[in-house]
């Protein structure tokens, strides 16, 4: 049985649209019924509806930077995981502390040509979600975050820690690349998940939604090919479910339950779990309630930081 723990999506009663609209009809109650259709009345709605478009505008500014700063860690590990090099430096600029990579490791030596093809397409995938992420910003009229630090050498040592494998290097061979992918890709379907029901512009959400389906296809992947290596890699699966599990709500699930396959972590009805924005922070920066650390030593970039 999958666990049922999920924040199934709703209607916010308390959406800034809403709200408007109920402060509209309190406005035009017995006394006010005249005055709510003068002109004074009507500039004043139009000031009430410009300030929350404005505080709508802001929250998807702040989600898609957020976003984008996800990105920017996983279109570095598979660029580099796939080619040894990762993003231009001109798609890294942007509002906040450019960041280096950390990183020690060359491309991955593939053995296996179906992997190395899976891997060589999703890279691509998420630099084109850093370009996509990059142009919405800009286009709604806002700065995308710049690339903040990304440790992809010492992060993954101290989760080879946590799951028994010391000195663990995702570079090191194609089964290690597949364990580092599996930490990325759930975390990231959870994270748009959780902060779909945020946005506010329909342009907006259907980027977030198009990138969520890949994500989707990006996680069920690598699930696949990790549960098809065997007992020992499904352990290994296994132990890093529980570290996110620990670190982000409770809201994880290995790849195999009760030895059988389980390519999709949903609960008993069905429905994809979801993070809120303090709980995909709590697993990048390894710690619950931390600021900085883990993925990103010095923090993410934007408005959504801690």
């Amino acid at each position: 049985m999958k666990s049922d723990d999920l924040s199934s999506p709703s209607v916010d009663e308390t959406a800034p649209s809403s709200v408007g609209r109920r402060a509209f009809l309190g406005r035009a109650s017995l006394f006010g019924a005249v005055a709510a259709f003068t002109p004074a009345a009507l500039l004043l709605g139009t000031r009430d509806a410009e300030a929350e478009s404005s505080t709508a505008l802001s929250t998807d500014l702040a989600v898609l930077n957020f976003a984008l700063n996800l990105e920017y860690l996983e279109a570095e590990y598979y660029l580099h995981g796939v080619y040894g090099s990762g993003l231009s430096g001109g798609e890294t600029t942007g509002s906040g502390a450019r960041g280096e990579v950390v990183v020690e490791s060359g491309a991955v030596n593939f053995e296996t040509k179906a992997i190395q093809q899976y891997a060589t397409e999703i890279a691509e995938d998420e630099h084109d979600h850093v370009r996509v992420l990059r142009h919405a910003i800009k286009h709604a009229g806002g700065t995308p975050a710049a690339r903040p630090k990304i440790d992809l050498l010492n992060s993954f040592v101290g989760l080879g820690n946590l799951i028994g494998v010391p000195n663990f290097d995702p570079f090191a061979n194609e089964v290690n690349f597949l364990l580092g992918a599996f930490i990325f890709e759930d975390v990231g379907v959870t994270a748009y998940n959780g902060a779909a029901p945020l946005i506010s512009r329909k342009s907006i959400l259907g980027y977030a939604a198009s990138i969520l389906a890949v994500e989707a296809y990006h996680a069920g992947s690598v699930r696949t090919q990790l549960y098809a290596l065997g007992n020992e890699t499904q352990t290994l699966a296994g132990r890093i479910s529980q570290v996110r599990s620990s670190l982000g709500g409770g809201r994880d699930q290995g790849i195999s339950l009760n030895g059988t396959a389980n390519i999709v972590p949903t609960n008993s009805q069905g429905l994809a779990f979801t993070r809120t924005t303090r709980q995909v922070l709590n697993i990048v920066y390894g710690k619950v309630g931390a600021s900085r650390g883990l993925f990103f030593p010095n923090g993410l970039n934007g408005a959504i930081t801690k």
